[in-house]
């Protein structure tokens, strides 16, 4: 993932259908330090090829939902990252 600045290393957990078409339950990445949300959402979806639920992700940092994709967010090495794609239930 390109940046501009220092990159940290994050722990990435997929769950439901993004852990399908990741084809992996976790994935570490290097990302920049600092990141736009909506940006870092995009690069995601390219590198493990969620285009098909793209819309509809919701992201975690450290167990917090991300509610604004215009937010920047601050990370440290180790810190984890959630791909959480639409729930259904019945």
């Amino acid at each position: 993932m390109p940046t501009d600045g220092p990159v940290v290393n994050v722990h990435v957990l997929f769950f439901a259908k993004s852990r399908e078409l990741a084809r992996t339950p976790r994935s570490e990445v290097d990302v920049p330090a600092q990141i736009v949300a909506s940006e870092l959402l995009e690069q995601l979806v390219a590198r493990f090829d969620l285009t098909s639920i793209r819309d509809n992700l919701i992201l975690a940092h450290n167990e917090t939902y991300i509610e604004n994709l215009s937010d920047k967010i601050n990370f440290k090495e180790g810190d984890e990252l959630a791909i959480i794609p639409p729930l259904s239930g019945g």
